[in-house]
């Protein structure tokens, strides 16, 4: 019985680990989404293009989706995103990863 234990407490935890592995590489990939969707979005701005556009292309590339997107003055641009890929567990979606980025001239700092 101490053997069927631990190997299910070993289970768990090796399930807990997986979970937690995928959390953290959906954040990643929310966060490349949102750091490429603001840079994008910030060259849009220095060439007198519409910004949320360009930022919308370049987060669905990276597997994630705009949700606010934001012109703060002097080229900056903010853009905040959501990763499509859920984080799931045993099959049942728990949620999404978000993100947020800012990106502009330096002169703006």
């Amino acid at each position: 019985m101490l053997v069927l234990g631990v190997v299910a407490a070993a289970l768990v935890l090796a399930l807990a680990l997986a979970g937690l592995a995928q959390a953290q590489a959906a954040r990643g990939t929310a966060q490349t989404g949102a750091d490429l969707a603001a840079l994008a979005a910030a060259t849009a701005v220095r060439d007198g293009w519409e910004p949320c556009g360009r930022a919308r292309e370049a987060a669905a590339r990276n597997r994630a989706v705009v949700v606010a997107c934001t012109e703060q003055g002097a080229g900056v641009v903010r853009v905040d995103v959501e990763s499509r890929a859920g984080v799931t567990f045993l099959g049942a979606t728990l949620g999404r990863a978000t993100a947020a980025a800012r990106a502009g001239p330096a002169s703006a700092r």
